[in-house]
């Protein structure tokens, strides 16, 4: 029997702040993650943006990228992602036009519709500004391209850097089909949030994207990455206990109960309602976690049944070296 095709494998991160630990040792955390990563082989790293999360330090994926490019070597890094209607898109093509003429060749921008945070925290981010909304995310997105570099789209007096070598790589994220389109339609890689979005039709939006794609320039063809979030361990057992945190971490987002990442012996002590519990039948926090080849064997049915071009390994735990030893255990089996 042949061994499996294997797809490049890269890395989401999210800073996240444990119980008792504060911001600095969360983005401490990620850099080490980062840095390890790096050494491991991954393909890329990315960061993803949120704000007023207690358990989330990552808010500015540009200065927190910045920091993991200066550790790092080889691994790509990247945001997975910006929510562009926080922002207005000559805010963004500065700050990854000056990242990738830091790093050149090594950065990505993955960018979001959602807000990436509560309505209320969305507000204050933009403000009463008319051209802050999600009905304007197209024309944004055209925009962002050609402060980029995209030849298809005039940039019209603008330029985000004065004498750019080269441009970071645009990726669109989504979790549904409206990012699977707009992506076909710009002619832009698509990396589907498969690890918080398991009930929706990722097959479906993957075949629309396929089946519409429009190549441009620099992505004749259409690239495909989905993430799942996963922990490998040495046992199953340990790996369920590992994620135990994740799992209150996804109730405690559903339910509006926010507080910093608890440890697993905290998990394993909770009392869960009737409630909480039909509420994690459905959020399972950690998709895959288990033995790394039990792991590695459901990344690979999750390859074979999108015909993904990557994976990317999402996963919240409760302490870095729990990740890194996970990420290391996976490049192990993964490379065989």
């Amino acid at each position: 029997m042949t061994a499996p095709k294997r797809v490049p494998l890269s890395v989401l991160d999210l800073a996240t702040v444990r119980e008792g630990y504060t911001s600095a040792d969360a983005l401490r955390g990620t850099v080490e993650t980062a840095v390890a990563a790096d050494q491991l082989g991954y393909s890329r790293f990315w960061v993803a943006e949120h704000h007023n999360m207690p358990a989330v330090a990552s808010t500015s994926p540009p200065v927190l990228i910045g920091a993991i490019a200066a550790h790092t070597r080889d691994i790509r890094v990247g945001s997975g992602g910006v929510m562009l209607p926080n922002h207005m898109p000559f805010v963004v093509a500065e700050q990854f036009a000056l990242l990738e003429a830091l790093y050149p060749g090594r950065v990505d921008l993955g960018i979001g519709r959602a807000p990436g945070t509560d309505q209320a925290t969305a507000a204050a981010l933009r403000g009463v500004s008319p051209y802050l909304t999600v009905e304007q995310f197209p024309d944004h997105m055209k925009t962002l391209l050609g402060l980029l570099g995209d030849e298809r789209v005039p940039a019209e007096r603008l330029s985000a850097t004065p004498a750019a070598e080269s441009f970071p790589e645009v990726w669109m994220l989504g979790s549904s089909t409206y990012g699977a389109q707009l992506a076909a339609a710009l002619g832009l890689p698509f990396c589907f949030a498969y690890h918080f979005a398991m009930s929706s039709d990722v097959d479906g939006a993957l075949r629309l994207y396929r089946d519409g794609y429009q190549p441009s320039p620099r992505f004749p063809l259409p690239w495909v990455m989905v993430s799942a979030s996963v922990l490998a361990a040495e046992t199953t057992e340990e790996a369920q206990f590992l994620a135990g945190p994740s799992r209150v971490m996804a109730l405690s987002l559903r339910t509006g109960r926010l507080g910093p990442m608890v440890s697993p012996e905290e998990a394993a002590r909770r009392q869960l309602s009737d409630m909480d519990r039909a509420v994690l039948e459905s959020l399972p926090g950690t998709q895959f976690a288990g033995t790394a080849d039990e792991v590695v064997a459901a990344l690979d049915a999750l390859a074979d049944r999108t015909g993904a071009d990557e994976i990317m390994l999402a996963g919240a735990v409760h302490d870095p070296a729990t990740r890194i030893d996970s990420l290391a255990r996976i490049a192990k089996v993964w490379s065989r």
